[in-house]
């Protein structure tokens, strides 16, 4: 089973390959994310590493705190995404409604 770390306040140019070779002494890296904007793709200064389940503390402990680039990182489990209402901040109608007219 995996888990999935949050890495926060990381460098604008950390890459994917960055994130990787950052976890990896700590713990199996399966997979490696760095956020982007949307429009611009540039870095939003956060990513996700999936690792081994067991080694996911070992693994925030030893990556809590440490220096990137002269930035203080921070480290946890990530925890599940909100679900995002409609576009006005609203929840989503359920049900095929909508309005009519």
């Amino acid at each position: 089973m995996a888990k999935t770390l949050y890495i926060g306040n990381l460098p604008w140019s950390a890459t994917e390959e960055d994130l990787s070779a950052l976890v990896s002494p700590h713990a199996t890296v399966l997979s490696a994310r760095v956020a982007t904007d949307r429009d611009t793709g540039r870095s939003r200064g956060f990513g996700f590493v999936e690792v081994e389940d067991e080694q996911l503390q070992g693994a925030v402990d030893a990556l809590q705190n440490m220096e990137m680039d002269g930035r203080v990182l921070t480290v946890n489990e990530a925890r599940p995404r909100e679900p995002r209402g409609d576009s006005r901040g609203g929840p989503r109608p359920s049900g095929g409604g909508g309005r009519r007219w």
